[in-house]
């Protein structure tokens, strides 16, 4: 990798992260197999049927296996691949494997790259594996389940060199890196806080045993989380068409402050240059009952607060800049300079996101990562050994975020963080917060 860890720290430290873009012709150009990136699909649910399409899409990539626990899911990712190549036989060949492990995949040495769109009890342990056995991985956001296996994506991505980036796919989105940098550049002021609107933190999983129709591996679904009864809420059978409630529950996923706040708090890291780093203090709401109040302190005096609002809103002492995906506003001393929220707002987004670079960033000092599509960002990354838009280490740190304030939720406590060794500082915390109990076999 041309750029490690340690120099990522260092540079995302200072004042801008350069734009990355490679020309199209790179990643748009006739390929001959031997040339395309190989890659396997593990969970094949609704979040990865819209990720399949898009990488199917890309001429440089060719996808050769599926995996998923359910054999509807699983079998209907296989005919799609193959009904995809039979229409185009000079992209690939319908022979797609489909199996239940994601050993499978991992262990097939013509694989260059995986995709990873599991529950987040399960994106870990396959991401891991995958960088171990050389390929790279794009892997949903959350990218994992709490902060310890943050932390080990971030040293095995290092350690074995690979690529990684994390579906947090905001950042590949104009309107919030329009934003950002506008709040990187002071043009609202010093930031006094970010209000960051998602829902509820998770809660312990109590469903009752539902019976199960055969085609499911439920131990295989369960994995690493405590055993108990198959419940439909947690997988559904069939090709439905909407996202399963399991990431409302502590023992799969972390509830709404994992799911969307994984999207608008690593907005607010990317606001206020903390890429790098992340909040020194984590405070509950002052409720007990509270599902929403909690609050992440930066350098002991901005306060990032989870409310319900606009999305994503940044406050400074001139102004305020207002992002959510599709809507924006950017008003300074009282007064709306640009904004696009509706169509009866006039004009579009676009244009809206133009004239502000225009008007108001032509000369700014620091410029964000420019990434105008976040699957063609991972295949450029891929080929050229840089780090993505949201690599291991802005998906890991923008993870720690969410899993942070979900303690502070879960256990009513303030709590001292020290984000330069991902620690709890002296006299906080408890280790037990960011790791969990792992069902045999499986561990980190």
């Amino acid at each position: 990798m041309s750029i490690s860890r340690r120099s990522f720290l260092k540079n995302a430290a200072a004042a801008s992260a350069a734009p990355f873009i490679l020309p199209s012709a790179v990643w748009s150009a006739d390929r001959s197999p031997n040339d395309r990136l190989v890659m396997g699909f593990i969970g094949t649910g609704k979040q990865s049927r819209g990720l399949l399409g898009a990488f199917l899409n890309h001429r440089v990539c060719q996808v050769v296996a599926v995996c998923d626990v359910d054999t509807t899911r699983r079998t209907d990712a296989q005919q799609r691949v193959n009904e995809f190549y039979t229409a185009r036989p000079d992209r690939g060949t319908p022979d797609c494997g489909a199996c239940v492990d994601f050993r499978e995949i991992i262990s097939r040495d013509d694989i260059d790259a995986v995709c990873i769109a599991t529950p987040d009890h399960w994106h870990t342990i396959p991401v891991i594996a995958a960088l171990q056995s050389g390929k790279d991985v794009y892997c949903e956001k959350p990218l994992t389940h709490n902060v310890k296996e943050a932390i080990a994506i971030m040293d095995a991505v290092e350690k074995y060199e690979r690529v990684l980036q994390t579906g947090s796919m905001q950042r590949s989105m104009k309107e919030f890196r329009v934003a950002c940098e506008l709040v990187r550049n002071g043009a609202i002021g010093k930031i006094s806080r970010v209000e960051c609107s998602f829902g509820p933190p998770g809660v312990p999983c109590d469903l009752p045993e539902e019976e199960m129709e055969p085609g499911l591996d439920w131990d295989m679904w369960l994995g690493p989380a405590p055993e108990r009864p198959y419940h439909s809420e947690l997988s559904p059978r069939g090709m439905h068409d909407h996202f399963p409630n399991w990431r409302n529950y502590r023992e799969y996923g972390g509830g709404m402050v994992t799911d969307w706040g994984a999207h608008h708090l690593d907005i607010a890291q990317w606001g206020l240059g903390k890429d790098a780093s992340g909040p020194d203090e984590i405070h509950p709401p002052e409720d007990s009952e509270a599902k929403s109040g909690a609050t992440l302190f930066y350098d002991n005096a901005i306060k990032v607060v989870h409310t319900s609002g606009f999305g994503v809103h940044f406050f400074g002492e001139d102004g305020e800049v207002k992002v959510n995906r599709g809507k924006f506003e950017f008003w300074r001393d009282g007064e709306k300079l640009a904004g696009f929220v509706d169509r009866e707002d006039g004009g579009s987004l676009g244009a809206t996101l133009s004239h502000v670079e225009e008007e108001y960033l032509k000369d700014a000092k620091v410029k964000l990562y420019e990434s105008p599509d976040h699957i063609r960002n991972f295949l450029d990354c891929v080929e050229s050994r840089e780090k993505p838009v949201t690599s291991e280490i802005v998906g890991g740190r923008s993870a720690i975020c969410c899993h942070l304030m979900n303690q502070a939720y879960y256990n009513h406590e303030v709590i001292k963080w020290n984000p330069e060794e991902m620690c709890f500082a002296e006299n906080s915390g408890n280790p037990e917060w960011l790791t969990r109990e792992y069902r045999e076999p499986w561990k980190i």
